[in-house]
């Protein structure tokens, strides 16, 4: 048992440690290349690079890869749920395959309108379309049949699904996460910094339960966002992009894998609250604020239509401001929610 938990310790270090030394490069690469994104909500006109994933997804899969082969070839061990990890990791390289399709699209010379804020926001693939081309990232999950049938949902209980589980549950819950993580694109530090709180918490949970593969996703996961926030905190010298469906993803595997749905919903629930406010417009609404003469942000519109929209009425919140809001929002949440999980 020390040996899983030493390895899964080292194995989250390699992930940070990892993201941060490369992060630099692929900056770099993506400037060079043209992949890159106006801040809209800055005077300053400099690119930024438009793909936080390249960097998270490899210190991600070096920490994972640690973490295998320490225990096949050093500790001659057979790793339990080996198989579920592989699914796991198939999900996370096809979404962000999805996640690279997706930015790379609004490279396009297209704009969403004429006003100002408009064309200064890309245009890529049809809003209706990238809501579902998430659903073939779970495929691997459902082929592999991974976590139970019976899933333990806040105020139900155990509740037994049978072949409904990896046939709707699973694609329906990848369609849904990895789109509402999407949700709060736009604020430097905000997407990433409540994915490793996210991330975190439910590494933390999946360990004191003794859910060892589980763990390891989430904690790999959660100290490669935290290296990659160095570069994305404001200002921001890298946009996540392509990361925030990956976000969502990695949060159902972990779900699923360690047997943990009713912990995750209560930990996810302000990107469920997100949701709901953005289907009050047919998901129309944008959670981008006004930059106003003295760097605080203003709502763009009068209905509140996103938590940022909240945040920004209560009063005069810069950027990085709302985001260290909404980040402390979600550690209040991991907390009560890791509270209240044994009651409900």
């Amino acid at each position: 048992m020390y040996n899983a938990f030493a390895s899964i310790f080292y194995a989250s270090l390699i992930s940070f440690f990892c993201t941060l030394l490369v992060t630099p490069y692929f900056n770099k690469f993506f400037r060079a290349t043209g992949i890159v994104g106006r801040d809209i909500m800055k005077n300053d006109p400099t690119p930024v690079a438009d793909m936080g994933g390249p960097g998270v997804i490899l210190g991600f899969l070096t920490g994972l890869f640690f973490y295998i082969s320490i225990g096949i070839f050093v500790l001659g061990q057979e790793l339990n749920d080996l198989v579920y990890l592989l699914a796991s990791i198939s999900t996370v390289l096809i979404i962000t395959l999805i996640g690279f399709f997706e930015v790379l699209t609004t490279l396009m010379k297209q704009r969403e309108g004429p006003g100002l804020f408009a064309r200064m926001k890309r245009k890529g693939i049809p809003r209706w379309f990238y809501y579902f081309i998430t659903i073939p990232a779970a495929i691997p999950l459902m082929a592999v049949k991974a976590g139970v049938s019976s899933m333990s949902l806040p105020f139900l209980g155990e509740v037994e699904f049978g072949i409904i589980y990896p046939l709707v549950i699973i694609p329906l819950a990848v369609l849904c996460c990895s789109n509402a993580t999407n949700f709060f694109a736009g604020y430097n530090g905000l997407e990433a910094g409540m994915g490793f709180v996210l991330h975190l918490s439910l590494g933390l949970f999946a360990l004191t339960k003794g859910r060892e593969t589980a763990a390891l996703i989430a904690l790999t996961f959660a100290f490669s966002l935290l290296a990659f926030l160095r570069y994305n905190w404001y200002p921001a010298k890298v946009f996540p992009g392509d990361l925030n469906y990956t976000i969502g993803a990695v949060c159902v595997c972990v779900a699923v894998v360690g047997n943990m749905e009713r912990f995750a919903i209560l930990c996810f629930l302000p990107w469920v609250i997100e949701s709901f406010l953005k289907a009050l417009t047919k998901f129309n609404a944008e959670n981008f604020g006004v930059l106003q003469e003295d760097g605080t942000l203003r709502p763009r519109d009068k209905e509140i239509r996103s938590l940022t929209h909240l945040v920004m009425s209560l009063g005069r919140f810069k950027e990085y401001q709302v985001s260290t809001i909404l980040i402390v929002v979600e550690i209040v949440v991991c907390i009560v929610s890791w509270m209240l999980v044994p009651y409900i």
